[in-house]
């Protein structure tokens, strides 16, 4: 097993293109042994992001890309995921827990992202999401050993 694995990769604004990439990602933990508890996080926030990147950045445009880029090491996993849509403002999506927002549908992936991951940012353009996972059982930086 490598100590470090990493990839980037374009995919297309499919979603069946983002279950593939996934399941990729979820392999990699599997290969470093990341706790259960930690793969489940990752596998969820990883599907919202997926998904707000094709379907709401992207719009399913078939002529547009998704880029993922995906390191993983014995303490950490860190993923960025770029769509190519006009992005958005986070702090300008609704809060899903708030009673006027509980039937809205919006919102509550990002809350979902950051539930599970250590850290979750948006570029200053709110196309580009970067999600890092501390392995549980090590509060590392997110480093290549």
């Amino acid at each position: 097993m490598k100590v470090c694995a990493e990839f980037e990769l374009m995919i297309p604004s499919e979603t069946c293109a983002g279950q593939a990439v996934q399941e990729r990602i979820i392999k990699l933990l599997e290969e470093h042994q990341y706790p259960e508890r930690d793969v489940f996080g990752v596998r969820l926030a990883l599907e919202e992001a997926l998904v707000n990147a094709i379907k709401h950045g992207n719009q399913m445009d078939a002529s547009k890309s998704v880029r993922v880029s995906c390191r993983v090491s014995m303490r950490c996993i860190r993923i960025e995921i770029e769509d190519q849509g006009e992005g958005f403002v986070p702090e300008e999506v609704p809060d899903p827990t708030e009673d006027e927002n509980l039937e809205r549908p919006c919102g509550r992936g990002i809350m979902l992202m950051r539930a599970f991951m250590t850290t979750v940012n948006f570029t200053d353009r709110g196309n580009c999401v970067i999600l890092e996972k501390n392995r549980e059982e090590a509060a590392a930086s997110c480093e290549c050993e």
